[in-house]
């Protein structure tokens, strides 16, 4: 596998970013952050697969030959790249197969509002005779987009939309930024309940046939650079080597 790219639209995807990194040591990764472009949650299905495909071959002429769409909400289409040239996979896949081995006696999920109210999750745990209770987390992730991982504004989201699901056996973190505060959330739920970061299990579900060391990791936004250094640096404690602005 040579250089891989990750898409997302800000920087939760530095998690997933940081699995493969341990994972693949010796494959380079492009890693693109969308900030310039309207959040993938508030856009229509149809704008939304639009950009991605912009994004997509903009990455593969580049020469990035696999692609992870680390972000819940724009993997919610990852199907219109089923028969793409670049394989291209989500992050849902992944956290739906991981959550279902833990065999969760209460599975909660947090996310934001496109990914909860797509369906997606119900529909993928129904497959499995799963019931999951969902809850929209949105004020969450762009907190922590900001660069905001411990504000009074922070920790009362996270009690707020974790009320319903204090105790649960299990809530799933079906937003990629979420994994940056967890020991937030865990002030707000009960002492046994075990949060599920699907970012291993992103990485872990790529599949290998080789690995190439294709030169150093790749920096990208269509926003501002300084900005994502500033909040990559604040949620995940990551030093972004200078990340560059694009246009796509």
């Amino acid at each position: 596998m040579g250089r891989i790219g990750i898409i997302d639209w800000g920087i939760g995807g530095i998690g997933v970013f940081l699995q493969i990194r341990k994972r693949f040591p010796h494959s380079a990764v492009t890693y693109f952050s969308d900030t310039g472009f309207t959040p993938y949650g508030k856009t229509s299905r149809r704008e939304l697969v639009g950009r991605l495909i912009q994004v997509v071959r903009s990455l593969e002429e580049s020469g990035v030959s696999r692609i992870v769409i680390g972000c819940n909400a724009a993997s919610t289409a990852v199907d219109a790249f089923a028969n793409d040239r670049v394989e291209v996979s989500g992050v849902i896949e992944p956290a739906i197969r991981l959550a279902a081995r833990l065999r969760p006696k209460r599975l909660g999920l947090i996310g934001g509002r496109r990914t909860v109210v797509s369906g997606v999750y119900r529909r993928g745990f129904a497959a499995k005779n799963i019931r999951v209770e969902q809850r929209i987390a949105q004020p969450l992730s762009g907190l922590i987009e900001s660069g905001d991982t411990g504000s009074e504004l922070l920790h009362s989201e996270a009690k707020r939309i974790l009320a319903p699901l204090a105790n649960c056996s299990h809530i799933l973190l079906a937003c990629t930024h979420y994994p940056a505060i967890t020991d937030v959330l865990a002030k707000y739920v009960s002492a046994t309940t075990k949060f599920i970061d699907p970012a291993e299990a992103v990485a872990a579900s790529l599949s290998v046939s080789r690995t190439v060391n294709d030169g150093d990791d790749v920096f990208l936004t269509s926003g501002d650079p300084k900005e994502m250094r500033r909040a990559a640096k604040a949620a995940w404690g990551v030093r972004l080597k200078a990340p560059k602005r694009v246009r796509i």
